[in-house]
């Protein structure tokens, strides 16, 4: 047998390891880089059961696969979503089952999320602002999720990081206070620079960019970032804050592209294996589970044979209209 590194490589000679799973595209809040304050859901019967969703999953363990990061839209707004979390936590080659989330569920589901197995999460959090939090989500209470915040941290997850995406002229004047908080909060925290998937028309995206080089350079009139030998499996670069335990990270697709070390797919939750989230190279993999149900060694060719056209990088220009028309809720955060 293939020993689990071997056995998931793309063209590039990059390891897959790691699959960042959408269980909805439904989401309780409406963040403007994210979609359209009106959105059209998807109907049940083009979604995958969550059981479609555990069979894909092992699939991907029994290739080698030892992370696997749940997301939405808010995942933790699928009926029975707990159940899921239940059966992937004992899944015997999964390293790592981590979460990303709003946080508006947290006050009443963190302690629950942490018995069935989940090891790590990701919340979202762009503002302190009561009144900026409402519109940049605009539906989102602040106070909803720093009580989610305080409810994760009491459950005693193995790491809670939060996750900021930044945009000029609406948040970007408030990275230090984020790190501070973070810091008060002895937990971590990664800056995002937005990403051009999907028609917004709330702002333009190329003059809202705000790079990671430009939140550096505000941080460092205030704190002393040490640059982090700790490596992932995300894309974040990360720095330690001097004198505590804190870590900034940094995403930045556009300033410090890192799709050369790109060990990850998705699975949308239409069950479109997406090979890179700025292209659309992609497998249906729930036709084929639907059409083959009970044949895990079919499903495990195809999904082999879908990282041949795992392209090399992205290709994201925040000059153009989107080529990618997805939304984030729908590709998976």
């Amino acid at each position: 047998m293939n020993s689990p590194s071997s056995q998931l490589i793309d063209p590039f000679g990059r390891h897959v390891t790691y699959v960042r799973i959408s269980v909805t595209d439904r989401c309780d809040f409406r963040c403007l880089y994210c979609m359209a304050e009106e959105m059209t859901f998807l109907p049940r019967a083009q979604i995958l059961s969550l059981e479609e969703i555990y069979t894909i999953a092992q699939a991907f363990c029994e290739l080698g696969v030892s992370k696997l990061r749940i997301t939405g839209g808010e995942p933790l707004v699928r009926n029975n979503v707990l159940d899921l979390f239940k059966k992937l936590g004992k899944l015997p080659a999964l390293k790592e089952l981590v979460l990303t989330t709003n946080g508006s569920h947290l006050a009443q589901m963190a302690e629950d999320l942490k018995q069935a197995g989940v090891k790590r999460i990701n919340i979202s959090l762009d503002t302190l602002n009561p009144f900026k939090f409402k519109q940049l989500t605009r539906t989102g209470e602040l106070a909803t999720v720093l009580a989610g915040i305080k409810a994760a941290k009491r459950a005693g997850f193995e790491r809670l990081k939060l996750n900021a995406v930044i945009l000029k002229n609406r948040n970007h004047q408030e990275v230090g206070d984020l790190v501070q908080f973070a810091i008060d909060q002895q937990i971590d925290i990664s800056f995002i620079e937005e990403m051009p998937l999907g028609a917004i028309s709330e702002h333009s995206r190329l003059e809202s960019y705000y790079s990671s080089p430009l939140i550096k350079a505000d941080l460092a009139t205030r704190f002393s970032l040490i640059p982090s030998l700790e490596k992932t499996a995300g894309p974040s670069d990360y720095f330690t804050v001097a004198g505590t335990q804190t870590k900034v990270g940094f995403i930045s697709p556009h300033s410090a592209n890192f799709c050369s070390q790109c060990n990850r797919v998705r699975l949308t939750v239409e069950g479109q294996l997406l090979l890179c989230l700025g292209n659309e190279h992609a497998v249906d993999l729930k036709k084929v589970i639907r059409a083959n149900p009970g044949d895990t060694a079919y499903l495990k060719q195809i999904i082999r044979n879908a990282l041949l056209i795992k392209p090399e990088k992205h290709e994201f220009n925040l000059k153009e209209q989107p080529i990618i028309l997805r939304y984030m809720n729908s590709t998976g955060g």
